[in-house]
């Protein structure tokens, strides 16, 4: 239906002056009224008979038939996403976040839902299913993609196509991450509880589906140039830090948490064959500053944790 705006300025193109005069088509004339709600200065040239009978046929092409869904556009070549809800992590900032969901089972997170998506309606039954798929936006990547990218899996240097990647940049900044439900809360809304996340915190999320192993698991498939789960590497701590652990109450999981992250390797791809062990770290999980340099042992690198600061805000 055309805005009480828009119908106002249809009426008065059709009483316009009758001294200019145009070839403008119908075509042009609905999609500057309809499809971008602005008139061209060039439109007043239409005769008074031609822009009453435009406006006749604009007024019923753009009527929705009785029953019909206004917002319903399947033919539509673009689409509007909104968040269902947004992410509440053990990862304030992109640095250190394990590459792949599953690989840091310590690491916890809410998804939070937001109106008019957190109806405890929306996910009854949900708690049947242990796995989810949850589909979201790298909010955080540029709107801008390359065709190609280098994968870390390559060390940072050989390119390979975007979308035979996984990388964050990329077309429509769409991610797909796989995590575990431990919980449902609809006491004050809806609050899922999540683990094994790999997202920052404040990720939006646009959609849910249940995972079903049976048709969504694929043993025998190909995985092109990450065949295999990575090495992981050894993790030790120097005794500041431990002692730094020892006075928190979250200090199992915290440890475990620091542990399978940095067993991952967080640094740059381009940075994993530095010997330089004076080169320090630093990776914010939870609340903490996590301080850890590269240690070498013959031929074998060691990550030790060397300190654990409260986060500064900077």
């Amino acid at each position: 239906m055309l805005a009480p705006r828009d119908r106002l300025f249809a009426y008065w193109l059709a009483l316009a002056a009758p001294r200019y005069w145009s070839c403008v088509t119908s075509e042009l004339f609905s999609y500057h009224l309809i499809k971008t709600h602005s008139i061209t200065p060039h439109l007043v040239t239409l005769k008074p008979l031609a822009c009453f009978i435009l406006l006749g046929s604009i007024l019923r092409e753009s009527t929705p038939a009785e029953g019909s869904v206004m917002d319903d556009a399947p033919n539509s070549e673009h689409f509007t996403l909104t968040p269902i809800g947004h992410v509440v992590s053990d990862y304030p900032d992109k640095f250190g976040i394990p590459r792949q969901p599953g690989l840091a089972p310590a690491a916890d997170a809410r998804l939070v839902l937001t109106a008019p998506y957190n109806d405890p309606l929306a996910v009854r039954g949900l708690e049947d299913f242990s796995h989810l798929w949850l589909s979201f936006i790298f909010h955080q990547s540029p709107e801008r993609w390359s065709p190609l990218v280098r994968p870390p899996r390559l060390g940072g240097n050989k390119k390979v196509g975007v979308f035979a990647s996984r990388s964050t940049h990329r077309p429509n900044r769409l991610g797909l991450s796989l995590v575990r439900l431990v919980g449902i809360d609809t006491q004050h809304g809806v609050t899922l509880q999540l683990q094994g996340c790999d997202l920052v915190s404040g990720t939006p999320v646009i959609d849910i589906k249940p995972y079903l192993p049976w048709a969504e698991s694929e043993p025998n498939a190909l995985a092109g140039f990450a065949p295999e789960t990575p090495p992981l590497m050894d993790v030790t701590f120097h005794q500041a830090a431990l002692d730094t652990l020892a006075q928190r109450h979250d200090s199992a999981t915290l440890l475990a948490l620091i542990e399978q992250v940095l067993s991952q390797d967080p640094r740059p791809a381009y940075k994993q064959k530095d010997r330089d062990s004076e080169r320090l770290y630093g990776v914010r999980l939870r609340d903490v500053d996590v301080k850890f340099c590269p240690r070498q042992n013959g031929e074998a690198t060691t990550l030790e944790v060397m300190a654990i600061e409260p986060y500064a805000e900077q």
